[in-house]
C-alpha cells in the first residue's frame, strides 16, 4: 500500500484546512484508515480513524472540529480530514495510516506526512 498525503500549510487560529491522502496498491482489504499527528519530542497521536464500514473515531481534542471521510474509487482510496476551528495546539506533522488485517496479523502503512502550522 502506498500513501500520498497533501493539503498541509499555514493557517491562522480559527481557520480551516483539508488534508487528503491517496492510498493505492493492495487496497481491497484495507480495514482502517487513520490520521495521526506528531510534534517534536512527543509520541505519535491518533487524530481520527475510519473503518471500511464507515465507523469513525476521534481524539477528544478534535471532536466537533475535525471530520474524517473516505471515498473508494477503482484503484485508489481517498482519505480526507476536514479541520475547522484550528488551534495553535493542532500544529503538527499529520500522517495518514492504512491498516490491513491478513491472517489475523495487522499490517500498517504510513504516508510521508504533511505539516500543519496554526498561528495564534
Amino acid at each position: 500500500v502506498q500513501l500520498q498525503a497533501s493539503g498541509g500549510g499555514l493557517v491562522q487560529a480559527g481557520g480551516s484546512l483539508r488534508l487528503s491522502c491517496a492510498a493505492s496498491g493492495t487496497i481491497f482489504d484495507i480495514n482502517t484508515l487513520a490520521w495521526y499527528r506528531q510534534t517534536p519530542g512527543e509520541q505519535r497521536e491518533l487524530v481520527a480513524a475510519i473503518t471500511d464500514r464507515g465507523i469513525t473515531n476521534y481524539a477528544d481534542s478534535v471532536k466537533g472540529r475535525f471530520t474524517i471521510s473516505r471515498a473508494d474509487a477503482k484503484n485508489t482510496v481517498y482519505l480526507r480530514l476536514q479541520m475547522n476551528n484550528l488551534k495553535p495546539e493542532d500544529t503538527a506533522v499529520y500522517l495518514c495510516n492504512a491498516a490491513r488485517i491478513v491472517d489475523r496479523t495487522v499490517h500498517g502503512y504510513w504516508g510521508q506526512g504533511t505539516l500543519v502550522t496554526v498561528s495564534s
